[in-house]
């Protein structure tokens, strides 16, 4: 049902951003050759996704390997979707197996760089499809021996190391849904995921380097296992890598060494034949209030679509010496989907570098290109406007020529940031995919493709194949171009979430209940004269301002677009006369100084780029923004020290404890 009352759907869209890039004149001869090389051939393809996606997806279906084919494409009772009922297949045997299978074994799967340098190089280890194949048999093995069985959810907390990847392939390999847990969560995170999942595995290590320094990731499950224990749920197995040789704690019976483990195993495990929709893992993702949601993501639906997309998003062609490289944790779905799962079954090397872009300088990212001559790039926003912020002369020290395609993803990116990326990585010559997309959705749904799309700074630009997507009112009505409403999409993918494990109606109010008969992901968005897609953000972040709704993005943009600032997030304050005020966190660039001039200048520059009903009331500077390990500014955060009051809120998710401290204490000066 959609919602009753006033319709709270239109927000005002008073950004205006018109340069237009087409994908370079070369980049089919420069990539060896593109999948999708025109607009005309994209909008074919795409209007034959929609108008029978059935047959659309049952084409891209046929070239993976099923052990039984299936008997229907997709079911469709809102808000239920079933792909490829009755189909038969394991995601590991299609994105190991099948390489081995088809002589491919011998060539480069995982390339791995761990984050400390002794004597000025780093630890590099490569895997191919078969050694891969070989050591996720091991593990899989192991798992088994520890009691492991085809439905029990393995909870994985661990650093981006190779056996992180090999975990959670081992577990698709017997069909045991892992639930990743990322390495920078607490102990109570842990404790919290590992009850809902009812999981009785934790695979972690005993430490993750970060900066030079050790994440102690054992002690963390420790104490996570002493908080279950006394809640009744007990884990009964704890398998521990040697990453850091940091000291740790060691219960006898409960703890195991992983290399002492596979001592003891064989080196084949048959891949599990998995039902399509058997679930492949879960993802916890923690909303500003209530317990973490478990998305349950299926198997055959999610293995297609992320796969699929990778390989036209990012243009991934085997035996053209292409590395492609996501910066991203596995953690978050980023790295489940464009690490790992949308990545190995096209056959490009897929690189991990363990640590931080700033370890043990702010060139690391760029040397890590240069060394493995890096082909792909996709790294955050927040990211990209660090590196703004730390110079260009640590990129303009290494040679970036071997890319070809950029990507960013995680939250909607600013026209400046854009451009500096455009410019400065991309060198002008290489198409950037700024892709939308969230956990819940498995994979892209408004992306640009590298050879096809003319990108404008800013916008996601068009729909991939199979997706309806709309801007629409409460009623779910279309509204016209140029005017901001809700994102929604009308019809189901492959890879939608399943659900929300263990809680039917969380799932529904959440997602299928706002909008009649739709898909509704939260976010806010326009469409402009060309039918480009831009995200005004979260909707519950859209700003009241004097009766106009504002989205939030769009005037950070205008104050990114000013040459002293790298980066800021904006919020809702109380406000006497507007009743909601506009409040602006701003980081400077280094050679700016803070003082009341230049807030009077900003607020005049955002007046002139958007309009003075966009002003903010409130400009505060500050060193560092509250942010997750995975670069999310954390702006509910934001919100109580805008309005002055003490936060409630969890902030173990955070990169930098300091920074919420100094915000309070030059609010208090």
């Amino acid at each position: 049902m959609s919602q009753t009352g006033p319709d709270t759907s239109s927000i005002e869209s008073i950004l205006k951003e018109g340069r237009v890039f087409e994908p370079p004149a070369d980049f089919s001869e420069r990539v060896g050759g593109s999948y999708i090389s025109s607009m005309d051939e994209y909008r074919k393809l795409y209007e034959r996704s929609i108008k029978d996606p059935e047959a659309f997806w049952a084409e891209v279906a046929a070239q993976f390997d099923w052990f039984k084919p299936w008997e229907t494409v997709l079911e469709w009772d809102l808000p239920d979707a079933r792909w490829f009922i009755g189909g038969k297949t394991n995601i590991c045997h299609n994105c190991v197996d099948r390489q081995v299978n088809n002589g491919y074994g011998d060539e480069a799967a995982i390339i791995w760089e761990g984050e400390p340098m002794e004597g000025g190089k780093p630890e590099i280890r490569r895997y191919t499809y078969r050694e891969l194949q070989r050591e996720i048999s091991r593990f899989a093995n192991v798992l088994k021996a520890q009691g492991v069985k085809k439905g029990d959810v393995v909870t994985i907390y661990m650093g981006m190391v190779p056996e992180l990847a090999i975990a959670m392939l081992a577990c698709a390999r017997i069909g045991a849904p892992h639930s990743i847990i990322f390495g920078g969560f607490s102990s109570q995170a842990i404790a919290d995921r590992v009850i809902d999942a009812d999981s009785k595995t934790i695979v972690t290590c005993d430490g993750a380097w970060r900066r030079g320094k050790i994440v102690p990731l054992k002690d963390n499950v420790d104490e996570a296992c002493n908080q279950l224990e006394r809640s009744g749920n007990a884990i009964k197995n704890v398998i521990v890598v040697k990453r850091c040789k940091n000291d740790i704690q060691w219960t006898d019976g409960r703890d195991h060494w992983w290399h002492e483990l596979e001592k003891n195993v064989d080196d084949e495990c048959p891949c599990e034949e998995m039902d399509s929709e058997d679930m492949l893992f879960l993802l916890y993702t923690s909303g500003s209030t209530g317990k973490p949601k478990g998305i349950m993501h299926t198997t055959a639906g999610y293995m297609i679509y992320t796969a699929v997309t990778a390989r036209y998003v990012f243009n991934l062609v085997p035996n053209q010496d292409q590395v492609y490289w996501c910066t991203a944790d596995i953690g978050w779905v980023t790295g489940h989907s464009y690490i790992i799962y949308g990545v190995l079954p096209n056959r490009v090397p897929t690189l991990m570098y363990e640590g931080a872009p700033n370890a043990p300088d702010e060139s690391r990212f760029w040397s890590i290109v240069e060394r493995h001559k890096v082909t792909q790039f996709y790294t955050a926003p927040t990211a990209i406007r660090a590196f703004m912020k730390w110079g260009r002369e640590h990129a303009d020290k290494h040679d970036l020529s071997s890319l070809r395609v950029l990507g960013t993803v995680g939250e909607p990116i600013n026209p400046e940031a854009w451009m500096w990326y455009h410019k400065v990585i991309g060198q002008e010559k290489c198409p950037i995919v700024d892709t939308w997309w969230q956990t819940e959705t498995g994979g892209h749904l408004i992306t640009p493709l590298p050879g096809a799309t003319p990108t404008t700074p800013g916008s996601c630009t068009l729909p991939f194949f199979g997706i309806d997507a709309a801007i629409v009112n409460e009623k779910g009505e279309e509204v016209p171009h140029g005017t901001g409403g809700l994102l929604a999409i009308r019809k189901p993918w492959p890879s939608i979430l399943r659900g929300v494990y263990g809680d039917r109606q969380r799932f529904i109010d959440t997602y299928f209940s706002r909008i009649e008969g739709m898909y509704f992901p939260g976010d806010g968005a326009k469409r402009d004269d060309r039918g480009y897609f831009w995200i005004m953000g979260r909707v519950d972040d859209v700003i009241n301002v004097s009766g106009h709704r504002l989205g939030t993005m769009e005037v950070e943009s205008a104050l990114v677009s000013h040459e002293s600032v790298v980066e800021a997030a904006v919020v809702g304050m109380p406000h006497e006369i507007k009743g909601t005020g506009i409040a602006a966190f701003v980081t400077l660039e280094a050679h700016a100084e803070p003082s009341e001039e230049l807030m009077a200048k900003l607020r005049e520059h955002v007046a002139r780029e958007i309009g003075a009903i966009a002003k903010p009331d409130l400009i505060r500077f500050t060193d560092a923004l509250p942010k997750t390990r995975s670069g999310k500014i954390m702006r509910r955060l934001l919100r109580d020290i805008a309005s002055g009051t003490d936060t409630n809120q969890d902030v173990t998710t955070l990169e930098d404890l300091t920074v919420m401290a100094k915000l309070r204490e030059s609010d208090e000066s």
